[in-house]
């Protein structure tokens, strides 16, 4: 046993010298021969999993401006109606409403060349402010109101609150029947 390990260490110091002896340069010319081997690498047999062909079919609102689906939320004021941008005459008792300059503009369908002719006119709304519920029918465009705020006849307003409260927030709306 004892002859073994001398032989091991003996072993193992003739390894060390002879590293130390080789010149740094030939030692780089075996460290390049190494990385510059010219066996491509192998190959990988793994293939990715296909990608999913099922495309989600996209519903029929999906390509619908956002105004024109589900609920919509915007302040409630009101104004003195007369001859409207639909072309229509209205009077204060009238339960009709003006909808938002940008609304009217980017209905689908309208040209923007007659606003008589707006797909909008006549679409009917289901407007609930706290426990009330109105229709009114779409006859105006309201250049003040955002996106989707409805400007009422004074008839239609006072259903929800006097007219000194001037501004309503928090009105609830829906089209009725909507057609496109």
């Amino acid at each position: 046993m004892l002859f073994s390990s001398v032989a091991l260490a003996v072993f193992s110091l003739a390894i060390s010298a002879n590293a130390a002896v080789i010149p740094e340069g030939v030692r780089n010319v075996f460290a390049r021969q190494a990385s510059t081997s010219t066996v491509p690498p192998p190959s990988s047999t793994v293939t990715p999993p296909p990608s999913s062909t099922v495309s989600a079919t996209p519903s029929p609102t999906s390509t619908l401006p956002p105004f024109l689906v589900g609920t919509q939320t915007g302040d409630g004021t009101f104004y003195t109606p007369g001859l409207g941008a639909c072309g229509i005459t209205n009077t204060e008792q009238d339960m009709i409403v003006a909808v938002s300059e940008t609304l009217f503009d980017t209905f689908p369908g309208y040209t923007g060349t007659n606003p008589n002719n707006n797909p909008v006119c006549n679409q009917k709304i289901s407007a609930t402010y706290g426990s009330i519920t109105i229709n009114v029918t779409v006859t105006d465009r309201c250049t003040a109101c955002a996106l989707t705020d409805l400007d009422f006849t004074p008839a239609g307003f006072q259903q929800f609150a006097p007219e000194t409260a001037g501004r309503i927030h928090g009105v609830q709306w829906d089209w009725i029947d909507l057609v496109l």
